[in-house]
């Protein structure tokens, strides 16, 4: 996969302005209105858009330059594909996000303008699912209730009452856009916008539906199964696409943006597909070693600890983490060992230390640090200790 840097063209220093206007250019370059039956420049397009997508994003920016692809692909970069990949579908969204409504119609021969129908795209649907750390370990079927705008039945989604249609708009002859042509020094100034007397729709309706008051559609409650992947982090989503809010005017539906939320569980720390444990010893038990059962997210393990294991010492039990969301197998399992400190000593207990001074080796000058060093350099904020 190329580097988005290099996609747009840009150098890794170029401020947010720079990357817009490289962006751009690559658009109208690459766009599929200019370039009909041209699989390549489809290509150009979309992936010129998913670069300038995360590049223009300082967090997902920030991520891409600390961990590259890695870093952004999946539900983490919350592109509208999912975890599917970002498509082509998205790559026209955003260019029309950022760009349309701009007069871009002229550039393309009026692809953009509104048909006569006057349809309209539903609007998306957002929706937070929480999950356990159990449900991220093997994936998970959630059904998610929701209330979302249906074609109204009365009027099959017209908008008209029985017996009578909409009809076109006679301020924009239907079309859903009135221009205003302007001369200035600079020569002629063409405008669009939205036909300030039938909404931009391009239809108008005099007899409207009782039921929906000529929206044309009605709430209605309705259920969705999403499969929720194993592996996904709090951010990621799925787009259930044509799921969200009917169209007006017989459009699409809109989609639904499922966004997850992974519960934080008390017994670890996650770091991406791994996971760790911190887990309290006696003194006996790291002098003299011992067996020891700790807790995974399924169930529990065995671990022995070594005669003479130091304070802060992890264990590692390979492919007891998460799974790669995509794929590769899980992660690990880290167990921090830390000898835990009495506090409040009986008279027996408090004799047995005092004799085992006397006899006891002194300390080194320094401990060396146990091994993980750079994975314990992440981590050690949250346990407050390195």
């Amino acid at each position: 996969m190329h580097d988005y840097y290099e996609i747009l063209g840009v150098e890794r220093s170029a401020d947010g302005e720079a990357i817009k206007k490289a962006y751009r250019q690559l658009a109208l370059k690459h766009h599929p209105d200019r370039n009909s039956g041209v699989p390549e420049a489809e290509e150009r397009f979309k992936e010129a858009t998913e670069a300038y997508e995360v590049l223009r994003d300082p967090d997902k920016r920030a991520r891409y330059d600390r961990y590259g692809h890695a870093g952004v692909k999946g539900g983490a970069a919350g592109f509208g594909g999912g975890f599917g990949g970002f498509d082509f579908s998205d790559a026209l969204n955003v260019f029309m996000r950022d760009f349309g409504g701009f007069g871009m119609e002229d550039v393309f021969g009026g692809r953009g303008r509104r048909g006569s129908s006057g349809a309209r795209k539903g609007p998306d649907l957002r929706v937070q699912v929480p999950l356990t750390l159990a449900e991220v370990a093997e994936g998970v079927k959630k059904t998610i209730k929701l209330r979302a705008l249906d074609p109204c039945t009365a009027c099959s989604g017209s908008g008209a009452a029985e017996g009578s249609t909409p009809v076109d708009c006679q301020t924009c002859g239907g079309v859903g856009e009135v221009r205003r042509v302007q001369r200035s020094i600079l020569g002629q100034l063409v405008s669009v916008t939205p036909c300030p007397t039938c909404l931009g729709e391009g239809k108008q309706i005099h007899d409207p539906c009782r039921a929906c008051d000529g929206r044309g559609v009605a709430a209605a409650e309705k259920r969705i199964e999403v499969e929720v992947p194993a592996g996904v982090s709090t951010g990621d989503y799925l787009t259930m696409r044509g799921h969200g809010h009917a169209g007006t005017r017989g459009g699409p539906r809109g989609d639904v943006l499922v966004v997850l939320d992974v519960a934080e569980d008390p017994r670890f720390v996650r770091d991406g597909a791994d996971l760790v444990h911190e887990r309290p010893i006696t003194f006996a038990q790291a002098v003299l070693g011992d067996e020891i059962e700790v807790p995974t997210v399924t169930g529990t393990e065995e671990v022995k600890v070594a005669p003479g294991t130091q304070s802060g010492h992890a264990v590692r039990l390979r492919g007891k983490g998460l799974p790669h969301l995509r794929g590769g197998g899980r992660g690990d399992l880290l167990v921090r060992l830390v000898v835990w400190v009495p506090t409040d000593l009986t008279a027996e207990q408090e004799l047995i230390v005092r004799s085992l001074r006397k006899v006891e080796s002194a300390p080194p000058e320094r401990v060396e640090e146990p091994g993980d060093r750079g994975f314990w350099s992440r981590v050690k904020e949250a346990f407050g200790s390195g």
